[in-house]
């Protein structure tokens, strides 16, 4: 079946490249197209899956070549595939989760409709979108870019399906090319992500120089021939391309202005898929880091600050979808810090990535049934007991509140104490940095999606005395089953996934790509207390929301003023002031200078040589008069003065 494999990606490509051939003729069945190219991807992929489980642990990573891609002198790179047990997983992750998104996306995508003579609050459709066609090419084409970077077995490889995601994002997040924010939000995704593909572009570059292949095996084997310092220099590059799709400090900020895509593309792209790829990318390379104690601290570091920056900043924003966004950040935050633990901390990363995968999307989908319900408003101020209105979707989307927050024997419960524990495992001030701050963060994901779920579907229908941002009355309804559907799988799996996975022994699954999962001694607390703690302060954030949020009624209008922290909170900690300061201005700056010089020096340079020619030219060409006269005059004056300078030499 490995021969085959290239259909995992094939078959949601074919169904792209027909749903933008076939133009408007396709209107009327394409999504279906892209629903069934996916379905059979995720078919292929259990049929992979079920055939590497009955093989020995040493003979579950095969490797398949394709084709000759690029052949330059000694540089020769092959077309090939890697299946393995962590490929595999993701390629489980991106098609099973992906057709959930794609059937959720029949429902929210489809035209206005309302039957005749039917109640409209009861059977009102999604907003219209006459676009549904593209829709789902573009979704299809970022599936398939997405399979093509986990499935890739050499760097080159993995970089175009890197450069596709980052592609079909910018398509997807600028969907809706009538809104000023959504073409803004995606120009600002695709360029703060040109700056990581740097980093992993550089990074690619070194280890062609240093080892003259691409190859994973090869590159793997052989990475421990190079200094220390190379290694280093590598590890932070490949972390700098991490940072970039995954959405990590210092380049976040473009992760929640994502959100102006449809919400379909929130749940596939920022939750389940493209944002995990730099969790991929730093597990993958696990030989690499493995070789860098520095390196890996750095990866750790960079995981802490985000936890905590999008955990601070979702506590004060009132956009359902982009406090979603900034509990994303922190999750991946966490998957980030567990893969810089090394060894303790690789296959946890993924478990928890697998885990945020199910409440997640499950999570945006809720968002996405409680907009169309509140003609596309996300204002969750204006929103109140919409629990009572929508039973289907307050109940899959409390599981999935539950999962994220911790819940004991919840999805999110089996993953993400784990990471803390083995944070705690660390020694000296590392274990207190690491498992400190997820520990706090842990205790503010819990008061803002507490937060969140209180404004939202419980207390008053704040809604009725208002309008709707399009002018319109409000009208509270459950979604259609075929978006209700994918919602109930995806809560089944909040609640049982992490059990299941830890159950059937993940991370034996994972050891032959990851390496067998080490256990982390007590360290500066004893692994039994952990769990009471981040259970503590995740009761005490839910207390506290209570208390701030439920025990009053919710203010329509934002009260003002506000005190300092929430204020730079609400302005995303100020990342964007400082990316305009530090980057875009400077930028612009010396895009102006050189501009300048361009115009003054280099074209002045030019211009001023071909005017002065040109003048003097003008100037000589005055002495050609056109009369024979003259010609003769001048003869007989040179002649002259020939003599004469004769003469002179001679008596001299």
């Amino acid at each position: 079946m490995v021969d085959v494999a290239w259909l995992l990606f094939a078959l949601p490509a074919l169904s792209a490249l027909v749903l933008f051939l076939a133009g408007r003729r396709a209107n009327a069945w394409g999504h279906w197209l892209g629903v069934a190219a996916v379905l059979a991807s995720f078919v292929l992929g259990v049929v992979l899956f079920l055939q590497t489980l009955g093989l020995e642990a040493e003979q579950r990573t095969q490797e398949v070549t394709l084709y000759s891609w690029i052949t330059s002198g000694t540089l020769g790179v092959d077309f090939g595939l890697r299946i393995d047990p962590l490929s595999l997983t993701f390629v489980l992750l991106i098609t099973g989760v992906g057709s959930l998104i794609h059937i959720y996306s029949v429902g929210y995508m489809a035209p206005h409709a309302v039957a005749h003579g039917a109640d409209e609050d009861a059977h009102a459709e999604p907003s219209s979108d006459p676009s549904r066609r593209r829709f789902f090419a573009q979704l299809n084409l970022f599936v398939a870019a997405m399979l093509i970077l986990v499935l890739a077995d050499n760097f080159v490889v993995l970089y175009l399906g890197w450069e596709g995601v980052g592609l079909a994002s910018y398509l997807l997040i600028g969907f809706y090319q009538d809104r000023p924010a959504a073409a803004t939000a995606a120009k600002k995704a695709f360029l703060m992500n040109r700056v990581g593909d740097v980093g992993l572009a550089v990074a690619i570059f070194l280890l062609w120089l240093e080892l003259g292949t691409l190859q994973y095996t090869e590159v793997f084997a052989r990475i421990g021939e190079l200094g220390g310092g190379t290694i280093l220099a590598i590890t932070l590059l490949l972390l700098l391309g991490a940072c970039g799709k995954s959405g990590q400090f210092p380049l976040q900020a473009w992760l929640p202005d994502a959100m102006e895509g449809p919400t379909p593309v929130s749940a596939l792209i920022h939750a389940a898929t493209m944002v995990t790829a730099g969790v991929y990318l730093i597990a993958r390379t696990n030989p690499i880091y493995d070789l860098s104690a520095t390196g890996r601290v750095v990866v750790a570091l960079i995981g802490v600050v985000t936890l905590l920056i999008g955990a601070i900043i979702g506590c004060a924003y009132d956009d359902i979808k982009k406090v979603l966004a900034y509990s994303t950040v922190s999750q991946i935050g966490y998957m980030i810090l567990a893969v810089g633990l090394g060894p303790a901390g690789y296959a946890l990363g993924i478990f928890h990535l697998l885990t945020h995968g199910f409440f997640k999307a499950g999570l945006f989908l809720g968002a996405g049934s409680v907009m169309h319900a509140m003609n596309d408003d996300v204002n969750m101020r204006n929103f109140g007991g919409l629990g009572r209105r929508m039973p289907i979707t307050f109940v899959t989307f409390g599981l999935g509140y539950l999962a994220l927050i911790g819940f004991p024997f919840l999805s999110g419960y089996f993953s993400k104490d784990a990471i803390i524990e083995a944070a705690f495992g660390q020694e000296g001030w590392q274990g207190w940095v690491y498992g400190g701050a997820a520990t706090l963060a842990a205790g503010l994901t819990a008061f803002y999606m507490t937060r969140l779920m209180i404004m939202t579907f419980f207390g008053e229908e704040r809604w009725r005395n208002l309008k709707a941002p399009d002018g319109g009355d409000y009208h509270p309804h459950e979604s259609s089953p075929v978006m209700t559907g994918p919602m109930i799988v995806l809560a089944i799996g909040s609640v049982f996934a992490g059990f299941v996975l830890s159950a059937v022994g993940l991370n034996q699954w994972l050891a032959p790509s990851l390496g067998e999962l080490q256990e982390s001694p007590d360290g500066v607390l004893p692994h039994a207390l952990v769990p009471w703690l981040v259970l503590a302060f995740s009761a005490l954030g839910v207390l506290v929301a209570y208390l701030v949020v439920g025990r009053r009624p919710t203010p329509v209008e934002r009260p003002e003023p506000v005190s300092l922290p929430v204020r730079a909170a609400r302005r995303d900690l100020y990342a964007n002031a400082v990316n305009e300061t530090v980057i875009e201005r400077p930028g612009i700056w010396l895009t102006r200078a050189l501009v300048f010089l361009d115009n003054r020096g280099v074209d002045g340079l030019v211009n001023g040589l071909a005017a002065g020619l040109g003048g003097g030219s003008a100037r000589l060409r005055r002495l050609q008069t056109g009369f024979v006269r003259s010609y003769a005059l001048s003869m007989l004056g040179g002649g002259v003065l020939v003599v004469a300078a004769l003469l002179a030499v001679r008596f001299a």
